[in-house]
């Protein structure tokens, strides 16, 4: 039954609490939405146009670059349905911990020509898994 409530999906992306990233074939961000800016610090003007080099800390990024080149070749990603958990860069510089999901965008003629990734801040989680993980080494050192 199709539903009575319009949908209008720049209301959407706009009022999202996750990151709503979009890049095309080449990885240059063309959609940067709200929570983009919030979670990871920087402007719409800053972001887009820009590749993700802007995110990704130094060390990942051939590996994401080769994922993403293999991606557009094959138009086959592994991370539609589950979440990849990655570190991330913030503006400032400090490291952030993220989880996402992408989807691939088609051209009219199939092939893929961008990719949307839904992107969550993990940073505070992560951190508090950490700080358990601890203590429950030292509690089983003392036994």
């Amino acid at each position: 039954m199709p539903s009575s409530v319009p949908v209008d999906l720049n209301q959407l992306v706009e009022g999202a609490g996750d990151s709503i990233i979009v890049c095309d074939a080449q990885g240059d961000i063309v959609l940067w939405n709200p929570a983009s800016e919030r979670i990871f610090g920087f402007t719409p003007a800053e972001a887009l146009g820009k590749n993700l080099d802007l995110i990704i800390p130094e060390r990942q990024r051939q590996r994401h670059w080769d994922g993403y080149a293999k991606t557009m070749e094959t138009g086959v990603t592994r991370y539609g349905t589950s979440l990849l958990k990655v570190p991330a860069l913030h503006k400032d510089g400090h490291s952030l911990s993220i989880a996402f999901s992408v989807s691939l965008l088609l051209a009219d003629d199939g092939t893929v020509n961008g990719i949307v990734a839904i992107v969550r801040d993990e940073s505070a989680r992560f951190q508090e898994d950490r700080k358990l993980r601890a203590r429950l080494a030292e509690l089983e050192s003392k036994n």
